[in-house]
This record gives structure tokens, sequence and C-alpha cells, in this order.
């Protein structure tokens, strides 16, 4: 299979990257004199069929990468906006399409509609890494030229994931701190809530609700 074959590749790959020498340094003393010997010494092989198990469930989907793929299909986004704390609500509209991706490995969704009365286009991704087990989401979109990128992990009592990363304020050019919180309503509905700091404290900015087609 094409996905082993990969993993082999990279499994041997690793294998030589890790395997090094280092040196040992002996001292005899005789007398007032010291005589050094340096000798090379190998590390002990890696085993390699421990290292293919690790590397085959690190690629391997699991039932955090189902919890995405439940997600497939067309959605319509109902978004709000808050531009200042307690400020006036600004509403919006998107659709947003969302796929699997790399044979089942990722989430994808792409969303199209306005912001502002302005054409509004934006790209996600999601990923859940079998190894730190924690989720990454990642946005880019046409209202600017930065990518948010946030981490977090996925509370199955709450079934909502909380993620949170760093956006660079294009007005001053300084890092912030912001906050998601993406909530599984029912079967067909979503709630994505964003949270940004302004001032030192933090305030709701956006909510989407999204219901699938």
């Amino acid at each position: 299979m094409k996905k082993v074959t990969t993993t082999l590749v990279i499994i041997a790959l690793c294998f030589v990257s890790c395997k090094k020498e280092v040196k040992t340094e002996d001292v005899t003393a005789k007398g007032s004199d010291s005589i050094k010997t340096e000798e090379t010494v190998a590390e002990a092989p890696l085993d390699s069929a421990a290292q293919m198990k690790a590397w085959q469930a690190y690629a391997t989907p699991g039932a955090p990468h189902k919890l995405m793929t439940d997600e497939v299909g067309t959605w319509n986004c109902e978004m709000t906006f808050w531009y200042e704390p307690n400020g006036k609500p600004e509403k919006s509209t998107s659709v947003a399409n969302i796929k699997m991706i790399l044979g089942g490995r990722y989430q994808e969704a792409n969303y199209q509609g306005k912001i502002m009365g302005a054409p509004f286009e934006g790209k996600s991704t999601l990923a859940y890494n079998n190894a730190s087990k924690e989720y990454t989401s990642t946005f880019i979109d046409n209202m600017g030229t930065g990518m948010m990128v946030a981490i977090g992990k996925y509370d199955e009592k709450t079934k909502s994931m909380e993620l949170k990363g760093d956006m660079v304020n294009p007005v001053n050019g300084k890092k912030t701190p912001y906050r998601e919180i993406y909530t599984i309503v029912d079967a067909t509905t979503r709630k994505m809530e964003m949270f940004d700091v302004k001032n030192g404290a933090e305030y709701k900015s956006m909510e989407i609700i999204m219901k699938k087609k």
C-alpha cells in the first residue's frame, strides 16, 4: 500500500539521521604524564519495528478524524461581529463548504459571503495530531495577509473545542491573544465563538451559527 511505503521511507530517513557518532575521551595517567585517547562509539540501533508502529499510528486517522468527517457538506452561516467591547453588533452571512483532504486526515472549509458589504472569502483547515493529542486550526481570508493559527483540545462532556492562538494587530503591529470555542450543538448545528483582547480585557468579538443544508 502507498501509505505503508511512504511510512517505511520516513522511518528509514529517521533511522539514518538518528544514528550518529559520539566521541568519548579516556585519560590514562602515567607518572606526571597524561595520555588522552579518543574512540568513536556508535549509538545502539533503533528498534525499527517500534519506529514503524509509531509512524503508522501517527499517520492513521482515528475517532477525532471521524468527528471532523461528520461535518462534510454545505453549511449556512449566520455571523455576528462586535468590533468593540459591548459595541453594536453587525450581522452578515456566508456559506461554508467543508470537505476532508489527504486521505481523511485533515478538514478543509471554504467560506464565501459578505462582510460590511464587501465580498468575503476565507479558508480554514483543522487537524488532529495523533502524537500531541491536540487540534490545530488555521484560517486565512481575503481581508488580510496573515494566518491565524490556534491549538487546543476537545471536551467530550461539553461537546466543544477550545483553541488558543495569537494574531497580529495591523494597527500597531503587536501580537494579541485570541480564543475560539467551537461547539457541536446537534447533528446539523455548530456554534463558533471568538474572543479577542482589548485594553487587557477579553471580549466576545464574533459568533457564527452554522446550519447544515
